[in-house]
């Protein structure tokens, strides 16, 4: 599986947009047409401002990932930048940590591991098709709804709360579940990412011009049929 190499392209913007599936059953005689919220869509996810310099690694880490996806084949994890509505308990944004073990002891090698400022688990084991979860609140702001989190590069945000009860919220999610989630499983609040493919089989295209950079963008949108894929298995 392929990552988003953000050291050498580094997106100025992230675009992450749900993309909500309805179902009508046609316009009325007024012209009127009712929508049925389902439990389907997908995210659409844009990364513009992408600063490619000829002749350096950020171009050939371009190319490798072009001949890597081959077109809209490919999976790729990319982030889903939300610091502006990642819940950190300060009401701010707060970088992630570098921090040992429990016991005050590194990795045998000597390093320490990165842990992020924001700490939210699933209350309650989450199962494929779930609209509706709950959240535990252990190091988050007070309010749960509105936010992004994923697990196992599945993307999701949540709605308005259904129930708050002490650090517990029941809360709406797009999409719906795409794997299992188990209780307890800690969620990634401060850095989302998202599995996705090419919106289209040539969005890599980079055009080479007489600046020694170019500006790129490219569009994705999230790779269902993969999640599809492992239900069925």
């Amino acid at each position: 599986m392929l990552y988003w190499p953000t050291c050498a392209l580094n997106p100025k913007e992230t675009h992450a947009n749900p993309v909500p599936f309805t179902r009508g059953g046609g316009r009325s005689l007024n012209g009127i047409e009712r929508a049925t919220r389902t439990d389907k869509g997908f995210w659409s996810i844009e990364l513009t401002g992408i600063v490619v310099r000829h002749g350096t690694g950020s171009a050939r880490a371009w190319n490798a990932l072009r001949t890597g996806l081959n077109g809209r084949a490919g999976l790729i994890v990319v982030p889903a930048k939300s610091w502006d509505t990642a819940p950190y308990a300060s009401g701010r944004f707060e970088p992630r940590v570098r921090t040992v073990h429990d016991d005050g002891t590194p990795f045998s090698d000597g390093t320490t591991y990165s842990q992020g400022a924001i700490d939210i688990e699933m209350a309650e084991h989450a199962a494929i098709g779930s609209s509706v979860v709950t959240l535990r609140r252990l190091m988050a702001a007070d309010d749960l709804s509105g936010i992004r989190f994923s697990y196992n590069h599945a993307l999701y945000e949540t709605g308005p709360a259904i129930e708050v009860e002490g650090d517990l919220w029941t809360v709406p999610l797009f999409p719906s579940v795409r794997a299992t989630i188990p209780a307890g499983a800690s969620l990634e609040c401060d850095q989302p990412t998202c599995l996705v493919r090419l919106a289209e089989d040539r969005g890599m295209d980079l055009p080479q011009g007489k600046r020694g950079f170019t500006e790129a963008s490219v569009v994705f949108v999230e790779a269902v049929d993969h999640w599809n894929d492992l239900a069925a298995a």
